[in-house]
């Protein structure tokens, strides 16, 4: 998922730190991207756990993500102006025409829109559009990564629990 040319954390221990948190924030929408990798649209769907929470849904979530913190933070736009959900929990919520193909591209897309939303900014810019009021856009890098290493350890364990079901 990353961009072509995009870093890895390991080659930028000593660039400014806004590389660094590109890094680790593009590694993390990959990681989390590849957890659809070689997936069938059912293995994609099932519900290992009693939450809503399925690897399908996880990528679907991320594209959520990506639009609340990169587009509506940024811009101050509304969630329904930017054509998503209006709370975390709905952007979970699996629909009949959400494919791995589909979520994956929604996501690659949101992760490029992030990517130009904030290029121009320092990471001591604040951003107009939050909830919780104005934020730097340090503090969201830092919130997205948190938010993506969380799903990401989820994907993981969704994963091992599916594969282990098929292969044992």
């Amino acid at each position: 998922m990353p961009e072509t040319g995009t870093a890895r954390p390991d080659d930028v221990v000593d660039r400014p730190l806004r590389v660094q948190f590109e890094a680790f924030l593009d590694e993390h929408r990959a990681a989390l991207a590849a957890c659809l990798d070689g997936l069938g649209e059912e293995q994609a769907r099932a519900r290992l756990v009693p939450s809503r929470t399925t690897l399908l849904g996880l990528v679907k979530h991320a594209t959520f993500v990506e639009r609340v913190w990169f587009g509506e933070a940024v811009t101050g736009r509304s969630r329904t102006e930017l054509g998503i959900e209006a709370g975390p929990d709905e952007s979970f919520v699996l629909h009949e025409g959400d494919t791995v193909a589909g979520v994956l591209e929604a996501h690659r897309r949101a992760c490029e829109d992030s990517r130009r939303a904030v290029a121009a900014l320092d990471l001591d810019d604040v951003l107009p559009g939050n909830r919780r009021g104005p934020l730097p856009l340090r503090w969201v890098y830092l919130h997205v990564l948190r938010e993506l290493a969380q799903h990401c350890g989820h994907a993981d364990v969704l994963r091992e629990q599916l594969l282990a079901g098929r292969d044992g």
